[in-house]
């Protein structure tokens, strides 16, 4: 009798030990084609764990996110820029997104369409997870689309197991990143056309295919000085169509600011997110979850990352948000995912202090430009405020006082800007400014359902499809409707081609933070990536966007065992 190995590891080919089988043994063929519902549960299963490193490799490349100092710890490459084939992090997001595709080609190859609207729906969700496995692949590994998409690589399509297995294991090389988006767009097209189904944001639907066309039509749709018009309006569409079908809807104001604590089936703003419960975590495996890098919540949690002084800067930009616990007030509502760990002194004071960055003194000649923050001690007066640093005592001038922004002559000769607040404690030389978008899903720990598509997102794909095509009015309250959501009455008064990517970027680094989205969307715009503030990164560098270190390079292991030629990407530029 013929034996299905499930979840066969096409195109990655690891050791045989390695193969995963679903449910853990080989089944017979009758078996599977009786119990179809067990392999479309496995390749949801296998995005689990594709998640994690999927946030990894997306968040940590890009500037909303610093660390506390070097790691050894794969991800350190992610933000380091430090490209190198052999990473563990990097080949679990390859393995496991590749189980993803051969065990949903699986169920395709299996399953005949037209049995039943329940069969068809459950095929839609394989086309579904299949399609975005291909886009998020490529996207890592490939280059942006807008450059010669027609002959740069992007990743092997294989669309599920040979029939023999043993002898008929030769399989392609890379596909260039125009064939593999457009794999990506004809799985998704197929999942829209089968869905008629909606079980919940914790399983695709079509709504879920459209989200992510609408989206990979925005990768493709070029650059603002240089746009494609014709995959601008195909954005635009699918856009129009997930926001049209009234199936979703944006969270007020008071409910956006605890998104992160909403399960993704009690959320009428998720379309999709990877579902994630507690019992998959034991103990301090909470630690490992994508959270535990950003806080530590009732003391689960490394805490070792935090929000960046340029996303901070980003939120306080219309007005300070004071997080401070006897004078809590957030206007940016996006805000309400970052928690300083303000610290008490040994009479459970807390110490007012005056933060700012300033720029150091080279050690040495030659030695890079870094930044660091200070928190000197702040004494008010009345209308005179000072601050001790060191020896030196300097008397603020106010930006805004209201808002307790101030500006500081400083002993290097140069003047900074930086606020009055409580002292928040350091990790090595940072302030912890912990972040929880990540966190406390359903309850007080650092469980987390990655969020894959939102409406929110939607308004800014279509937003930035109809500034592409020229038509700034639309653009401007699509950009509205999310800016004056977290911003009361914060809209902007107008958008033209001159301020339009400035204004729909910069909304969506706030909007989108968090999600893995902000390297790639910097990109495939052509801008360069930049991460002037305090942290160990290259502080002062311009990732540009044809940089070889904006992609990836394939896991080594994967090319080692692949039963094939598997291009590498190139080591330079």
């Amino acid at each position: 009798m013929k034996k299905i190995l499930i979840g066969l590891l096409i195109a990655t080919a690891v050791s045989s030990c390695d193969i995963d089988r679903l449910p853990y043994t080989s089944m017979d063929e009758e078996n599977i084609a009786s119990n179809p519902d067990a392999m479309v549960t496995g390749t949801y299963a296998q995005l689990k764990a594709w998640s994690d490193p999927m946030h990894r490799l997306g968040e940590y490349a890009g500037d909303n996110m610093m660390i506390r100092g070097s790691s050894t710890d794969a991800f350190y490459e992610f933000i380091s820029y430090a490209r190198t084939p052999n990473n563990y992090r990097l080949q679990n997001f390859w393995d496991y997104g590749y189980k993803a595709i051969a065990q949903s080609s699986n169920v395709i190859k299996m399953f005949a369409e037209g049995q039943s609207t329940e069969m068809d729906n459950k095929l839609g969700e394989c086309y579904y997870i299949r399609g975005m496995m291909y886009f998020y692949l490529c996207r890592a590994f490939g280059k942006p689309y807008y450059q010669s998409p027609e002959t740069n690589l992007g990743v092997p399509i294989v669309n599920g197991t040979p029939d023999d297995v043993f002898n008929d294991l030769n399989l392609p090389d890379r596909s260039s990143v125009k064939d593999t988006y457009a794999q990506a767009i004809s799985d998704l097209k197929k999942a829209e056309a089968l869905m008629t189904l909606d079980k919940g944001a914790a399983y695709a639907s079509k709504g879920a295919a459209q989200a992510m066309l609408s989206r990979i039509y925005l990768y493709m749709s070029g650059t603002y000085k240089n746009p494609n018009a014709e995959y601008a309006r195909l954005s635009l569409e699918y856009a129009n169509k997930v926001i049209n079908s009234g199936k979703y809807v944006l969270l007020a104001r008071e409910q956006f600011m605890k998104y992160n604590t909403f399960r993704p089936e009690d959320n009428k703003e998720t379309i999709f997110a990877v579902k994630r419960v507690a019992s998959e975590f034991s103990g301090d495996d909470h630690y490992y979850g994508i959270g535990g890098m950003y806080s530590n919540i009732g003391g689960m949690g490394w805490g070792e990352m935090y929000s960046s002084a340029k996303y901070i800067d980003l939120l306080n930009e219309t007005g300070r948000n004071d997080w401070r616990p006897d004078h809590y007030s957030i206007v940016d509502a996006r805000a309400a995912f970052i928690e300083p760990t303000y610290s008490k002194d040994d009479k459970g004071n807390y110490t007012t202090v005056f933060r700012f960055i300033k720029q150091d003194v080279p050690k040495n000649a030659g030695d890079p430009v870094t930044l660091s923050y200070v928190q000197a001690p702040a004494t008010i007066n009345g209308n005179t405020v000072t601050c001790k640093d060191g020896d030196n005592v300097y008397t603020l001038t106010a930006v805004n006082a209201a808002q307790q922004t101030y500006k500081i002559a400083y002993a290097d000769g140069k003047t900074y800007t930086g606020m009055i607040d409580y002292y928040i404690s350091l990790n090595r030389a940072y302030p912890q400014f912990y972040i929880v978008k990540c966190s406390r899903e359903g309850e007080e720990s650092q469980l987390h359902s990655p969020v894959i598509s939102r409406l929110g997102e939607i308004y800014l794909n279509r937003a930035e499809a109809n500034a592409k095509l020229g038509n700034y009015g639309a653009a401007l309250n699509d950009l509205n409707t999310i800016r004056n959501r977290s911003i009361v009455n914060g809209g902007y008064t107008s958008i033209d081609a001159a301020s339009a990517s400035k204004l729909i970027d910069k909304e969506r680094q706030l909007e989108l933070a968090y999600q893995a989205e902000r390297s790639y969307d910097v990109f495939r715009n052509g801008d360069p990536l930049n991460r002037t503030y305090p942290g160990p990164q290259k502080q002062f560098e311009d990732i540009l966007p044809t940089d070889f270190r904006v992609t990836y390079f394939i896991p080594q292991d994967a090319i080692n065992s692949y039963p094939g030629k598997l291009t590498q990407n190139p080591t330079s530029n």
